[in-house]
C-alpha cells in the first residue's frame, strides 16, 4: 500500500483536538533534542536505526517495537544514519480515555502499568504486530485521502489500534528487558527526583542520600539519562509545572508545588523551555 509520508516537524504541540495520528520518513534523520510533551504518545518504529532514552533508560529499537510516553515523561529518540528511519506516531490528549470509562475496558491500562513499572516498550509477537500494522497503514491511508467522515473513521481506527495495543503490551515477555541499557542506581535517583521535586535534590544531597561520590554520581547520570543532574531536574520540575497548569493550578503556586524557590527564575526558565511565560501559556490553552 503507497500511502503519503507527512513531512517531519519538531512541533511538540497539538493541533488536533482529542488526537493525532502521523505518519514520518526520513532518508536523512533529524535531530530532536529532550522533550517532554503533555499528551500520551504511541511510538510505532518500523525501521531505521534507533535507540530511544526515556527516563534513564535506553530502548534498543528492533522493527515493530512500539514504545508509550506520558506527559512526565523526558524523551529522545538517537537516530543512526544509514537506514530510512519510519514510524507511526500518535499522539492523545491526556483525557483522551475518560470518556471510554463507562465501556468497561480500560484503554488506558497499558500506559498505566508502564508508569507503575517505569518499562516502557511493546515488542508484539507477530500476530500482533501484523494487526497492529496493518491498522496503521489503514489510518495513514485515511489521513491521507481526506474524504467525509475521514476524521470519525480514523477515531474508530484508533479505538481498535488501542485494543490490540493493550493485548500486545500485556502479552510482551519479560526477556526483552535484555534490550535495555540501564543502570539501576540511576534508576533510583530518577526515581528519587520524581517523588521530591520540592525537596533539596543538590549533587551534595543526593550523592549522600544514595552512598555514592559526587563524581560518580554526576558521570553515571550524565551518561545514562542524557542530561546533566541539574538539566534533569529543571526539566522535570517545569515539566509538571505545565502540567499543573493544564489543569487550572495558579502560576505562583505551581511554582512552589514544583520545587521553584525564586518566581523570577521559574518564569525564565519556564519561557525557555515551553516558548511562552506561563501567563501566555493558560491564555493558548483557553
Amino acid at each position: 500500500m503507497n500511502v503519503h509520508k507527512e513531512e517531519f516537524t519538531l512541533r511538540q504541540f497539538m493541533e488536533e483536538k482529542d488526537f493525532e495520528f502521523h505518519h514520518y520518513l526520513d532518508h536523512i534523520p533529524p535531530n530532536v533534542e529532550f522533550n517532554e510533551h503533555p499528551f500520551y504518545e504511541i511510538f510505532f518504529f518500523l525501521s531505521g536505526n534507533v535507540n530511544y532514552i526515556i527516563e534513564g533508560r535506553t530502548y534498543q529499537l528492533r522493527p515493530g517495537d512500539i514504545l508509550l510516553t506520558s506527559s512526565r515523561d523526558i524523551h529522545r529518540p538517537v537516530i543512526t544514519p544509514g537506514k530510512p528511519y519510519e514510524r507511526y506516531v500518535i499522539w492523545m490528549e491526556d483525557d483522551f480515555f475518560a470518556r471510554f470509562q463507562d465501556w468497561g475496558d480500560d484503554l488506558s491500562a497499558c500506559f498505566n502499568d508502564t508508569a507503575r513499572k517505569k518499562y516502557q516498550l511493546i515488542r508484539p509477537d507477530s500476530h500482533l504486530l501484523a494487526r497492529l500494522k496493518q491498522h496503521g497503514a489503514y489510518m495513514a491511508q485515511i489521513k491521507a485521502e481526506r474524504h467525509f467522515g475521514s476524521r470519525t473513521l480514523l477515531y474508530a481506527c484508533l479505538l481498535e489500534f488501542l485494543v490490540y495495543l493493550n493485548r500486545a503490551y500485556f502479552d510482551t515477555p519479560d526477556s526483552i528487558r535484555h534490550d535495555i541499557t540501564e543502570n539501576e542506581k540511576i534508576n533510583q535517583i530518577v526515581a528519587y527526583i520524581n517523588d521530591n521535586l520540592t525537596e533539596n535534590l543538590s549533587l551534595d544531597h543526593l550523592a549522600s542520600v544514595f552512598y555514592i561520590s559526587k563524581y560518580y554520581l554526576s558521570n553515571q547520570f550524565k551518561q545514562y539519562t542524557g542530561l546533566t543532574l541539574y538539566q534533569f531536574i529543571i526539566k522535570k520540575r517545569l515539566t509538571v509545572a505545565r502540567n499543573m497548569l493544564r489543569t487550572g493550578v495558579p502560576v505562583t503556586d505551581a511554582c512552589l508545588r514544583c520545587g521553584f524557590n525564586d518566581y523570577s527564575n521559574f518564569l525564565k526558565a519556564f519561557k525557555r523551555e515551553f516558548g511562552h511565560n506561563p501567563s501566555d501559556y493558560i491564555k493558548r490553552l483557553q
